[in-house]
């Protein structure tokens, strides 16, 4: 079978796509599929996060017979999660869910170019029935992410109870997400809303900030100053969309990069990062709320790590 893409399909996941295209088979069952080469797109093998574009043909094959990958991907994924996976800090864990501080520099999941320790073979290993939860089987008990270089508060869900209850939080956005971050330059209003619209940049790798009388997803993120320095501004910022790279993006849009941040800073504060020699983001997520299922609301918060309050002693 072969689907040709609409403009109004643009801009689509190919497993979203076709999840809703073939509401009978799941999400992980479909991306095994592009995974093994049944579903193409243009003649050609993409994964299953490829974003869709007018114009491109889609091919489904649900009767092809794929061969078994074996040999050096399996022993390459196998060695990938033998490696020595690192000590998280579990903040609370329930039977229903797990709430850790991750660091930052640790993925949470994995993709066929990466072959280093995630937070998804850190659950594995250490929860085995974890497996089983969610809607992505790559993805398991995860409803939220936060990027390599930002370390934070993480929610994970160790039931599909759970995972469906926290799922219809963050769509509903009645869970609330905070951050600390410092950013270039001197923000002069005491607090204020951004409310760019966001969309995947042409290139593809990273998102793009876009002004209301153009297309993108409607993203909004609200700061307060915390303190002022000479050269930089350290601020708490609430979201209340929760798009990819959300914070980054709207930060860097509104002239204050992220300190640390060189895939969305400028040319001159990816030369500031160098001279302050970090390889992190200066972005914690360090407050986290939402509700368990009982109804009961569950608030965490958490110290910055060792390395922002260092620099913070730095930039005074």
């Amino acid at each position: 079978m072969k689907i040709l893409i609409t403009d109004e399909q643009t801009g689509k996941r190919l497993d979203v796509f076709l999840t809703e295209t073939y509401p009978d088979r799941s999400r992980s069952q479909l991306q095994k599929l592009i995974k093994q080469g049944a579903i193409t797109i243009n003649y050609k093998n993409v994964t299953p996060h490829h974003f869709l574009k007018a114009g491109d043909e889609v091919a489904v094959d649900f009767e092809k017979k794929v061969e078994e990958k074996k040999g050096k991907e399996k022993d390459s994924q196998a060695e990938k999660i033998s490696l020595k996976l690192p000590a998280l800090k579990v903040v609370e864990e329930t039977d229903d869910y797990l709430v850790i501080n991750k660091p930052s520099g640790l993925i949470i999941h994995g993709a066929e170019h990466i072959n280093e320790p995630t937070l998804v073979d850190y659950l594995l290993k250490k929860y085995p029935k974890i497996k089983t939860v969610g809607d992505d089987e790559a993805r398991p008990g995860i409803v939220h992410r936060l990027d390599k270089d930002v370390s934070g508060l993480l929610v994970v869900a160790k039931t599909q109870k759970f995972f469906e209850h926290l799922k219809n939080q963050f769509q509903d956005r009645t869970t609330d997400k905070r951050y600390t971050a410092l950013v270039y330059g001197k923000v002069l209003k005491d607090e204020g809303q951004i409310k760019f619209l966001i969309e995947r940049s042409a290139t593809g790798h990273k998102m793009a900030a876009k002004p209301a009388n153009q297309t993108g997803k409607t993203a909004i993120s609200e700061f307060k100053v915390l303190e002022r320095y000479i050269n930089y501004t350290l601020l708490k910022v609430k979201i209340i969309t929760g798009r990819t790279h959300q914070v980054r993006v709207h930060l860097s849009a509104y002239g204050t990069p992220i300190v640390g941040d060189n895939l969305y800073g400028t040319k001159l504060t990816k030369d500031k990062n160098k001279k302050l020699n970090t390889d992190r983001v200066f972005l914690v997520a360090d407050e986290l709320a939402f509700t368990d299922l009982a109804g009961e609301k569950k608030s965490f918060k958490i110290d910055l790590p060792g390395e922002f309050k260092d620099l913070l002693s730095r930039v005074k």
